[in-house]
């Protein structure tokens, strides 16, 4: 099965929280997925398909890897 790379960008507000439930529930072929948000809410964890992920800095995130 295909996998994809996905960010979402403010993973810690309202749309950023509906977007992670909707690709839970579609179960979307996730193969890495990157959470960001403001400075603010760097370093805050979050929960995605039963796994914590750290949430990071979209003004230092690097989409190359």
């Amino acid at each position: 099965m295909k996998t994809f790379t996905v960010a979402v960008v403010g993973a810690t507000g309202a749309v950023g929280q509906t977007m992670l439930a909707i690709l839970e529930q579609r179960q979307f072929p996730i193969g890495q997925l990157s959470v960001l948000a403001s400075e603010r809410s760097a370093g805050e964890t979050i929960e995605y398909a039963g796994k914590k992920i750290t949430v990071q800095d979209l003004a230092t995130f690097d989409p190359a890897g």
